[in-house]
């Protein structure tokens, strides 16, 4: 039977049931209410989910300190997770090549 873990061992999870994080979150949708992944597509999305930009991986400087953006869910879920594992997202323009600069196919080779 697996170990069950004790609250205070769920970390940074429980940072965000705190009123701080929840009036942070506030604050960063009232400065960019938009999803600024959608925008970037010349999308228009109202943005749900409050994201720190760079993952702060249970740092606690990181997470109350750490830059944030607005995103809607699709994005947060979809292509914020695809960014972080591989580094760059995947829209290909109209021409059918990658639009972000950091794609492997634009990497000296």
């Amino acid at each position: 039977m697996p170990k069950l873990k004790k609250n205070h061992d769920r970390g940074s999870r429980d940072w965000y049931q705190k009123q701080r994080w929840r009036n942070r979150a506030k604050h960063q949708f009232r400065v960019e209410p938009l999803c600024r992944l959608c925008l970037q597509r010349g999308i228009v999305t109202a943005a749900t989910v409050c994201d720190h930009v760079r993952p702060h991986r249970g740092d606690v400087n990181k997470f109350w300190l750490g830059e944030l953006q607005s995103l809607c869910k699709s994005c947060h879920d979809r292509d914020k997770k695809f960014l972080e594992q591989r580094g760059y997202l995947p829209d290909v323009g109209p021409d059918g090549w990658p639009l972000d600069p950091r794609h492997p196919v634009y990497q000296a080779g």
